[in-house]
C-alpha cells in the first residue's frame, strides 16, 4: 500500500498537534524555573551590605567637608549608609522582577 499525501494533510496533521497539545517548541518555564531564574540574576547585582558601606563612606566625606566637624561627619555617613542600602535593595528587586518576567514571558533561555 502506497501513502499519498496531499497539501491538506500536512496542515490537517499540524492543526491535530496542537489541538492535542503537542508542540514543535521547547516547553513553557514553570513558575519555579523563573524564580530560580531571577534569584540567580539579582545574586549578581551586588550587595545590600556593599552598597551602604559605599554609601556610609561616601555621606561621611560629604558631611565633613560641608560641616566642618566629626558630628556632621557622622550624621552624613547614617544618611549615606541608609540611601545606600535603600537604594540597592530597590535595584534587586527590580532586577529580580524584571528577569521573572522576562521568563515567564519566554523572552530568556534559563
Amino acid at each position: 500500500m502506497k501513502l499519498v499525501f496531499k497539501p491538506g494533510t500536512a496542515t490537517g496533521l499540524l492543526a491535530a498537534c496542537v489541538l492535542l497539545g503537542w508542540s514543535l517548541s521547547a516547553s513553557a518555564a514553570s513558575p519555579a524555573d523563573c524564580q530560580a531564574y531571577a534569584t540567580r540574576v539579582q545574586a549578581g547585582t551586588g550587595s545590600v551590605a556593599g552598597s551602604a558601606g559605599r554609601g556610609a563612606v561616601r555621606g561621611a566625606a560629604f558631611g565633613a567637608i560641608v560641616g566642618d566637624s566629626s558630628k556632621s561627619a557622622r550624621k552624613g555617613a547614617a544618611w549615606g549608609a541608609a540611601a545606600g542600602g535603600v537604594r540597592k535593595s530597590v535595584t534587586k528587586n527590580e532586577v529580580y522582577k524584571q528577569a521573572y518576567d522576562n521568563c515567564m514571558a519566554g523572552l530568556v533561555k534559563y
